[in-house]
């Protein structure tokens, strides 16, 4: 039997805290559509886990009162949490990296096929972030 939408949305977050990469990894499709915060949409495994490299180069971050909502069929879902992150290193095209921390409200859709995560689509307010790490305007 298939894990439950709210079961793989749960997993995927408890293996982000956890720092397990591959653990997420394993969540997905093979195929799976990742669309960046203001950024471009990227495809395949491969992509998200030098997504996930990277990310976890340039900041540490952990997830807070995490809510996950899932559609009554269990094809789509979503969770809102709040990111308690470090600057560690800078990230192309932002403010210099100085072990700034930061507090952003979040949130992120999901789509599933197969008892995997198929899509994420994460969404927070860059302009936030931004002024939380001291971007000059």
């Amino acid at each position: 039997m298939a894990p439950s939408a709210q079961a793989l949305i749960a997993a995927y977050y408890a293996a982000f805290n956890a720092g397990e990469a591959a653990s997420m990894l394993a969540l997905l499709t093979e195929d799976v559509v990742h669309d960046i915060n203001q950024g471009a949409r990227e495809v395949g495994r491969g992509r998200f886990a030098a997504f996930l490299d990277h990310m976890n180069r340039c900041y540490r971050e952990r997830l807070e009162d995490i809510v996950i909502m899932t559609t009554p069929d269990g094809a789509r879902g979503a969770a809102e949490f709040t990111v308690h992150g470090e600057y560690l290193v800078t990230d192309a095209g932002l403010p210099e990296a100085r072990g700034q921390h930061y507090v952003l409200p979040a949130g992120a859709f999901f789509a599933f096929r197969d008892g995997r995560i198929a899509r994420v689509s994460n969404t927070y307010n860059l302009q936030d972030w931004l002024a939380q790490v001291g971007a000059e305007r």
